[in-house]
């Protein structure tokens, strides 16, 4: 005999559950959740699931893995079959990114971006067309290690597009910066 099938709101809170153990396979110290990037989870007609994730950028290569990694876990927890779509906009931003995700990007030894929407982390921003502000610098930047704030950018660009690479000046420890968007 086979189990009864989980109501519409079970299966989706179970599929929440499930999603919070998904790895970002760029950052695996933290989840797709914890990430910000999956916005909804809708029980459709068909029985499918659908999961809507919005990618951190457009060009980003992790993006099908991400997609695959989800389908996968949802479909081994006997949830499936997962549908995965990506909901563009509005378009992801780092304060998306949940205060558990920025203290496991910090325990990894990532510094963890800065708020941007507004200018609460000392970052100058310019409003594009009287909306949404756009970080120019981050400023600030804590060493996620000893936690000095003497630290230096010693490139824009570390192992991926959106992270930089800096220095602290007390510790002399190198760090990626996650950068805020």
């Amino acid at each position: 005999m086979s189990p009864l099938p989980l109501a519409d709101d079970a299966r989706i809170a179970q599929a929440w559950a499930v999603l919070a153990g998904v790895p970002d396979p760029e950052v695996p110290a933290i989840s797709v959740c914890e990430l910000g990037i999956v916005r909804e989870v809708i029980a459709q007609r068909d029985g499918a699931l659908e999961i809507a994730v919005t990618p951190t950028y457009s060009g980003c290569p992790a993006t099908e893995v991400i997609a695959r990694s989800i389908a996968e876990a949802i479909d081994a927890a006997g949830l499936g079959p997962a549908l995965v779509t990506q909901r563009r906009a509005p378009a992801w931003t780092t304060d998306w990114i949940s205060a558990e995700g920025r203290a496991k990007l910090r325990a990894y030894g990532i510094a963890p971006p800065g708020a941007c929407g507004d200018d609460a982390a000392g970052a100058r921003s310019v409003t594009a067309g009287g909306g949404t502000p756009i970080r120019l610098m981050a400023r600030g930047v804590d060493c996620p290690r000893c936690g000095s704030g003497h630290t230096e950018r010693l490139s824009a660009f570390g192992s991926t597009a959106c992270k930089s690479l800096y220095r602290c000046l007390d510790c002399r420890e190198p760090f990626e910066h996650f950068k805020p968007l």
